[in-house]
């Protein structure tokens, strides 16, 4: 069976945040896109996206669709080849491999719905269910807004909260303090720099933040792109604050990186960034040969079902954006139970279809559908 045709969709959702916008360390937006791809074949659909600018949309309708196009739906990681192949040229990381991301899950989710299989039973998963961390926190949020978001899934069961930090360093003793209050003293805190701050700089916070707060989980206190860093802060810091990076990593090689030396104590993937399902495995594979657990970036729809398939699986970002976002554009997403994301295993493929009714009103890309 070949694939029929292929189309590509752009929403742009704006934030709900303070004035419009969200912020983090080192950037303020004021609304999020999702690109997302169906592609069709025997009379039914496989739906997969990414998030990124609108340009990843053109990029798939310009570099993939004719690839796939006309193409055998049985093997998706064939496909994949064919596609990482084209876009050589063009531009394999960043904005390519969002592309073929979303591409390669829409891929999966067809021969899953073709096989009337949930996508997590059509994949050598090694487990049922994906823990997950509340994330959000922003760094233009007021106290109250924090501490409520927060709190607020602490109190739906979820253990272990997220909360951008070092925008404005000298802000977070007060914040982090408010949220250690509101939470209690058994949930774990995590924090996430985005790579905001310099060596000598994240070293100091990283002892303050677990010997004040007992924070956990310090993600990206430097660039990812700063491998030296990262490892100085391994190895000097608190024993008991992991170190995390890897949400940008869109090859192999980027993984590689990561693992080697190591740079982080816990190594993170995106499944829309580092090629989608057929991607994943690469980093699920460095990360169980060098003893480290993964955890999964954002995309909870999506991440609930890839992530089951990775054996040394830590956790879920359950990301306040993608949660709002996927929840305003898509049916059939999924939400905490217990602290836990359970696949739908009662809907075939991915479980999800899209709301065009509501989605229209944020379309930037592709033709409307009527």
């Amino acid at each position: 069976m070949e694939v029929d045709s292929v189309e590509v969709h752009a929403f742009e959702v704006p934030t709900d945040g303070p004035d419009g916008r969200e912020e983090d360390g080192t950037l303020a937006w004021e609304s999020t896109t999702m690109v997302l791809v169906r592609v069709h074949a025997g009379g039914r659909t496989g739906l997969g996206y990414t998030y990124g600018d609108v340009a990843v949309a053109a990029f798939a309708e310009s570099e993939l669709a004719d690839v796939v196009r006309g193409r055998s739906v049985t093997s998706p990681p064939a496909l994949w080849h064919l596609m990482d192949r084209r876009i050589r040229n063009a531009g394999r990381p960043g904005v390519g491999a969002m592309a073929v991301s979303a591409m390669d899950v829409a891929l999966w989710d067809l021969k899953a719905r073709l096989l009337e299989l949930p996508l997590v039973h059509l994949l050598p998963a090694w487990h049922d269910q994906v823990p997950v961390y509340g994330s959000g926190g922003f760094t233009n949020y007021s106290l109250d807004r924090l501490t409520d978001q927060l709190a607020g899934w602490v109190d739906q069961g979820i253990p272990r909260v997220k909360l951008k930090t070092s925008r404005d360093p000298g802000c977070d003793p007060r914040r982090l303090t408010a949220v250690r209050t509101a939470v209690g003293d058994e949930p774990e805190i995590f924090t996430d720099a985005n790579g905001a701050l310099g060596r000598k700089e994240a070293l100091y916070w990283a002892g303050r933040f677990h010997d004040e707060w007992d924070v956990r989980w310090f993600e990206e206190p430097v660039s990812s792109d700063d491998l030296a860093g990262l490892r100085m802060l391994r190895a000097r810091g608190p024993a008991r604050l992991e170190i995390a990076a890897g949400e940008y990593a869109s090859t192999a090689r980027d993984f590689a990186g990561l693992v080697e030396g190591p740079a982080v104590d816990c190594l993170q993937a995106d499944v829309t960034r580092c090629g989608g399902v057929t991607g994943l495995p690469a980093a699920a594979g460095l990360a169980a040969a060098h003893h480290m657990d993964l955890s999964a970036h954002c995309a909870p729809a999506l991440s609930a079902h890839a992530f089951c398939a990775v054996r040394r699986l830590r956790h879920l970002e359950y990301f306040h954006d993608h949660v709002r976002v996927e929840s305003l554009l898509l049916d059939g997403t999924l939400s905490p139970d217990g602290g836990v994301l359970r696949p739908d295993t009662g809907r075939p493929g991915l479980g999800l279809d899209v709301k065009w009714a509501d989605a229209e009103r944020y379309r930037v890309w592709g033709t409307r559908r009527t």
